[in-house]
């Protein structure tokens, strides 16, 4: 059975909590690991979310399948898995051509994390 820090804990409890609302996707605004407007869904770092199992792909390809029609996903992140990959529709990479840690900005709360 695998040990988990009680600040790992608390991750999985948000992002449990962040996939309760992910099925409620009707609604017009949620905190945290989703942005919910009319007619779009945004899952900001999915893909890492996915890359670390703290939620199971085959429960978000679920809920990907079970979607309202003409409601647009949007997952970030890198690394996303092959299987996320062709069941969408539009896939793009992108290549970092500057960043503010270069310049020495740290990472900032609602920003990065």
């Amino acid at each position: 059975m695998e040990r988990i820090s009680n600040e790992r804990y608390q991750e999985k409890a948000a992002l449990r909590q962040a996939s309760y609302a992910r099925k409620k996707a009707n609604a017009t605004q949620a905190k945290g690991l989703i942005i919910v407007h009319t007619g779009r869904v945004i899952f900001d770092e999915l893909n890492i979310v996915l890359r670390y199992d703290y939620l199971p792909l085959e429960e978000v390809l679920e809920e990907l399948r079970s979607k309202r029609e003409m409601l647009h996903v949007v997952i970030t992140g890198r690394n996303a898995k092959e299987e996320l990959m062709d069941m969408a529709d539009l896939v793009t990479e992108m290549r970092l051509i500057k960043h503010p840690y270069k310049a020495g900005i740290k990472a900032q709360r609602g920003v990065e994390f």
